[in-house]
């Protein structure tokens, strides 16, 4: 599944579709807290919302038609990208969905690497951050500074230095009383609101084990061209190299292991062991990234979290979150309706929702209300959880949380280094044994 659940197939469709509720004058739409009852509200607003979207890819584009179909007076006005022709793509599918609410000036059309410094700076009042993920800590600290209201895709960082600069940027925007909203979006699914409420609050007892599971195949990949350098090959793969994506554990698993987070009441694991490897994706076109992890989290207690995964060709897949209760367990999948065997046995049977649109639902209710609302610290914290897990599976080595958040290695260049001549090759595959994560 891609993090914007848009396949190259179907984004089309969904842009067309999403149009549709651009074009009207009025939107309801659900206000709240995760884990909370929500109150429908319509209702029309006053001021126009600039958004200017940074990173043009299908994220990217989703995501800022999502923007546009959460207010009736939201025009898009800025676009940035390293790269030409994925901004234009992104562009002209915007315009199919709601020509009226793109107006992006051909001078508004950001190219570089310094693109999202123009974005930020051209006048607009939301930014949509959906660049590869090496970029957001430093991409949120220049919108924060400029106080620019935020949507930030996950996971929000590759390391542990990155962490902590979401997590300055995240107290910053708070101070200035600007809206912080994440893309992991479950937080964000009404069923799986009222599931993890239920959890929370104790309905299988104290919470013991949670068990997620992640198996899948292949996914995309983009055969060099004879005019790329080797830095627009990585970055057109980006997937595939740790140091922009953090490894798939980081960029794709996050999602599971942030409902581990949510299902202990986002408690903080003490430390972590783990394993990790390439068995089945070897070749040199996949980077340097893994193919497989399993990850042990140690919450004190008794209390454990299990996260497995694999990206292989060929094998049975699984997408799941069980967890064990001292009253009952219960079991979230990717499809199929939530369900608790505790106390009593319960099934989600409220109101569906598109998590992906109601996050700007609310995020841009929140600033139309001067109620800002800061996903900063747990989208900071659930991303540490995965990178917490490829530093063991890494290095081989039981490792603690303050440990881990206190390293100081660097994946990759500072972002001032960045341009399409740069020589940097990445890190090598790690060993396990061998490799050092805690610089």
């Amino acid at each position: 599944m891609k993090k914007n659940k848009i396949s190259g197939n179907d984004r089309r469709t969904f842009i067309k579709s999403t149009g549709a509720a651009i074009m009207g004058g009025t939107v309801a739409f659900n206000l709240g807290l995760p884990g909370q009852a929500f109150a429908r509200k319509t209702f029309k607003t006053a001021n126009t919302l600039k958004v200017g979207l940074i990173g043009c890819g299908g994220r990217g584009t989703g995501a800022a038609a999502q923007a546009l179909a959460a207010d009736p007076d939201v025009v898009l006005t800025a676009m940035g990208d390293v790269f030409l022709d994925r901004l234009e793509e992104s562009y002209k599918s915007l315009v199919e969905a709601a020509a009226q609410k793109v107006k992006v000036d051909p001078s508004h059309k950001f190219v570089g690497f310094d693109a999202y410094k123009k974005v930020i700076d051209s006048g607009v009042d939301v930014v949509i951050l959906t660049t590869p993920p090496a970029f957001r800590p430093d991409h949120l600290i220049a919108a924060i500074d400029a106080g620019k209201h935020v949507f930030c895709e996950k996971p929000v960082a590759v390391d542990a230095p990155g962490i902590r600069k979401v997590l300055a940027a995240a107290k910053k925007a708070s101070d200035k009383k600007l809206s912080l909203v994440s893309g992991f979006t479950f937080r964000y699914e009404y069923a799986k609101r009222a599931f993890f409420e239920r959890i929370t609050q104790g309905e299988i007892g104290e919470v013991r084990t949670v068990s997620s599971t992640r198996n899948g195949g292949y996914l995309w990949y983009k055969p060099r061209q004879e005019n790329w350098t080797d830095m627009e090959y990585q970055m057109r793969n980006w997937y595939y190299q740790n140091w922009l994506s953090g490894d798939y554990l980081v960029e794709m698993i996050v999602h599971s292991l942030d409902m581990m987070s949510w299902a202990v009441g986002d408690k903080l694991p003490l430390q972590a062991t783990g394993t990790g490897g390439r068995q089945a994706r070897v070749d040199k076109m996949y980077g340097n990234i893994y193919d497989h992890f399993a990850i042990e989290y140690e919450y004190g207690n008794g209390i454990r979290g299990f996260s497995f995964s694999r990206q292989q060709a060929g094998c049975s897949t699984r997408n799941s979150v069980e967890i064990a209760g001292s009253l009952g367990h219960a079991v979230v999948k990717s499809t199929g309706i939530p369900e608790i065997n505790g106390k009593t046995r319960w099934t989600y049977q409220g109101e569906k929702n598109d998590p992906y649109q109601t996050q700007h639902n609310e995020l841009f209710a929140s600033i139309r209300n001067g109620k800002p609302m800061n996903d900063g610290q747990m989208m900071a914290n659930s991303t540490m959880v995965a990178i917490l897990g490829r530093m063991v599976a890494y290095s081989g080595q039981t490792i603690s949380w303050e440990d881990a958040l206190q390293s100081n290695q660097v994946l990759g260049p500072s972002i001032d280094q960045f341009n399409w001549d740069l020589k940097f090759a990445g890190p090598e595959v790690a060993i396990p044994g061998i490799t050092k994560v805690l610089g």
